[in-house]
């Protein structure tokens, strides 16, 4: 089975591009969904945070509030990567435990992980390939904006925070430009997901 990563940063398109693979026949895998589910009470992550941040980050129902949560960490880069250490290794393992599983059923298929921060952590070696979604600097505001109602300052925090899409496309096998209309993009990945077929397995 072929191993890709599909990445970018805030509002650049990724999860479109995703979506669209996923139509075409990949095994689609989104990591920021694993994270969710590694948080919930029993899961594998859940004791280790609550123990690192602190009851003050749980619901009524014990549930972790990840808005809370996001404000301790946002603006400390210390006590976010505590956060990664405690998250990414449960997320990484259900990662590989969903590929293998699709590998069973397909084994000539591509997995598809999608995942922000894939380069940032140096997750993108575990691939055999990697596509970055990008569009404009301006594009990604707007559409984040839009998206979360977050005001312009806290969008332009949290792009800061990010390693820019120029820097990620030296890590790219494949760059999908998603600053056009939607059918370009989607052509785009036809393109890129028949090349990615005609890989040796």
């Amino acid at each position: 089975m072929l191993r890709v990563g599909l990445t970018g940063g805030l509002a650049s398109g990724k999860s479109f591009v995703g979506q669209a693979l996923a139509a075409l026949g990949c095994h689609l895998i989104q990591a920021d969904r694993l994270g969710h589910e590694v948080l919930r009470p029993g899961a594998e992550a859940y004791d280790g945070v609550v123990r690192e941040f602190g009851s003050g980050i749980l619901e009524p129902d014990e549930t972790i509030s990840r808005p809370r949560l996001a404000a301790i960490v946002f603006h400390d880069p210390e006590r976010l990567a505590v956060l990664n250490r405690l998250v990414h290794p449960p997320v990484i393992r259900r990662e590989n435990e969903l590929i293998a599983a699709a590998a069973a059923r397909d084994p000539r298929g591509i997995a598809v992980v999608e995942a922000a921060i894939l380069i940032e952590t140096g997750s993108h070696t575990r691939f055999d390939r990697i596509v970055l979604a990008v569009c404009t600097l301006e594009q990604q505001i707007e559409r984040a904006m839009s998206r979360s109602g977050l005001p312009r300052e806290e969008v332009l925090a949290r792009l800061a925070r990010q390693t820019p899409l120029e820097e990620k496309r030296k890590f790219a096998h494949y760059v999908i430009d998603t600053s056009g209309d939607k059918e370009e993009t989607l052509r785009q990945v036809r393109e890129t997901y028949n090349s990615l077929r005609s890989i040796p397995q």
